[in-house]
């Protein structure tokens, strides 16, 4: 991604937002870098670079760590980083089981945090525990941290009352609610802060796009398997949305049938949520005699069932070759992100089966994906709801150059990154 100068159908107020956006997500890649180093990789002029520093550093959002010394002539280059208390975003993820509510700072790192293990009630009444948690978040903050407070990002499944048979779900009628509720717009009027939604995949890519991989690759695949599984696109150092917000909503498709004697049976079970997912996890655990409610007990069930979750990464793993083959083929990614409410070492695990898979199955002529483990493992749909507004207002997104950089973003007033 390089720098915007003019003549290129935007304005000047673009373009200077663009490019200020463009250093500090390089200065977020390389950790420390120098003005310097900045021109060089932002491709600016220096005089450039020195100029969105300072405004940069007007604004909070970078400061010094110190002098770089090279040789005997010349002034010490001052050495920049993020300002982590630069900047914090609130998010809120809602999933069929779960509510979690958050505070992150400009770096990446989690604050404060509230966890609802409970099934997801009506928007009403999840609108009053989230509001009533956010209250408390702010109450966490000095007034200086208030004021750099960018939003509230939600993530959540679409079409919650769907698709409940292939996930052993029961029919709960308050999730059927959820389909016409703007729930991202009464938060905003609730709290008086600007709200950005998006799905619970594409919102935990981003906090590996902003956080983690995306310091050191642009483009890749990010997929995360929970009770049900998500996905995300990042591409030229942007996420793809799609028309719908449903990019990547590797959920819904078509694999072939399971050969677990656990799996649901019917041509309208055979997407990717049925095998490859927690849920299916459980399932199987469940059919193999083990004792398991959900994921707080999944672990202790895990360990003592050690075979059923070797047969469930094989299916898994099957069901997983074909949908990354084709988005090799069809977008030309050549990495693929893996993460997981699972502990660590169970992904390492499924990491290599999968490369393994994909190697033996890949066109000739051709490589098959790399597969890298996730940053952030359970904690990426909140880390990616709270990024969500952090993403929009410091990130260099195409979308600034078109007036477009804040599309469903709702409410909140003005404050210093608008």
């Amino acid at each position: 991604m390089r720098a915007m100068r003019s003549g290129q159908g935007t304005n000047s107020l673009q373009i200077r937002q663009y490019n200020q956006r463009l250093v500090l997500r390089w200065l977020r890649r390389l950790g420390e870098a120098s003005k310097a180093d900045l021109a060089r990789a932002a491709d600016l002029t220096s005089t450039a670079v020195g100029q969105i520093v300072d405004e940069l550093d007007a604004l909070g959002l970078v400061e010094t760590v110190g002098k770089r010394h090279r040789g005997q002539r010349g002034q010490p280059a001052t050495i920049l980083r993020l300002n982590r208390a630069g900047a914090y975003g609130i998010g809120v993820r809602l999933d069929r089981s779960r509510i979690e509510t958050a505070l992150v700072d400009l770096g990446g790192h989690l604050l404060a945090q509230y966890t609802h293990d409970i099934d997801l009630p009506s928007p009403a009444a999840t609108l009053e525990i989230v509001q009533r948690d956010v209250e408390q978040l702010l109450a966490f903050c000095t007034p200086e941290m208030r004021e750099r407070i960018t939003g509230i990002g939600i993530g959540r499944p679409y079409n919650l009352g769907s698709w409940l048979q292939q996930l052993d779900l029961v029919e709960v009628p308050s999730l059927r609610e959820w389909d016409d509720a703007d729930f991202a717009g009464d938060l905003a009027r609730a709290t008086g802060l600007a709200t950005v939604e998006e799905n619970d995949g594409a919102a935990a890519a981003i906090a590996e796009l902003f956080h983690g991989l995306g310091h050191e690759a642009d483009n890749f695949l990010y997929l995360f398997i929970g009770p049900c599984i998500g996905g995300g696109l990042a591409m030229g150092g942007d996420y793809l949305r799609g028309e719908t917000g449903n990019a990547a909503d590797v959920a819904v498709m078509p694999v072939g049938p399971s050969r677990l004697p656990s799996a649901p049976q019917g041509p309208e079970t055979n997407i990717l949520l049925t095998r490859a997912s927690l849920n299916a996890l459980i399932r199987h655990l469940r059919h193999c005699g083990a004792r398991v409610t959900g994921l707080g007990d999944l672990a202790a069930a895990m360990n003592a069932h050690p075979r059923a979750v070797e047969e469930w990464m094989d299916d898994c793993v099957d069901a997983l070759v074909g949908p990354l083959l084709s988005m090799r083929a069809l977008l030309d990614i050549s990495l693929v992100a893996l993460d997981s409410d699972l502990d660590r070492v169970w992904i390492d695990r499924l990491i290599v089966r999968l490369e393994k898979a994909l190697a033996a199955g890949v066109a000739e002529a051709r490589t098959p994906p790399l597969v890298r483990a996730g940053h952030f493992g359970p904690y990426a749909g909140a880390l990616g709801a709270a990024s969500l507004p952090l993403f929009v207002h410091l990130s260099p997104r195409t979308g600034i150059l078109t007036g477009e950089a804040t599309v469903g973003v709702k409410g909140g007033s003005e404050h210093v990154f608008a």
